[in-house]
């Protein structure tokens, strides 16, 4: 005899199993995307190609190549001899809004 709360909890556990299998798959198809994307080179081929491309944006590519900072390179504090350089920086600012049920922002 299994009880209700046995099943319960069979229930749930198989539940919970098939929700992170997916998330799994899902993230799984995601790297290999990321792992078969093409490599190109930084030269000056790079912006032709960009141009040519469906609404000028390649997805998922991997560049190869040498940056030069605008100003300094940033050094690591961790690993001796390692230097990178920032891309770009974003600053998104959420606007708050207060919730007087609440009493929050």
């Amino acid at each position: 005899p299994i009880t209700p709360g046995e099943l319960l909890c069979l229930g749930s556990s198989l539940a919970f199993s098939g929700l992170f299998y997916y998330l799994y798959r899902k993230k799984a198809r995601v790297v290999a995307r990321i792992q078969e994307a093409p490599k190109l080179q930084v030269d000056n081929d790079l912006p032709a190609l960009v141009s040519a491309a469906d609404g000028r944006c390649l997805p998922y590519v991997a560049l190869e190549g040498v940056v030069l900072p605008a100003k300094a390179a940033l050094t690591s504090h961790y690993h001796e001899g390692l230097q990178g350089v920032i891309q770009k920086l974003l600053l998104k600012e959420h606007r708050l809004i207060w919730n007087s049920l609440a009493r929050s922002w």
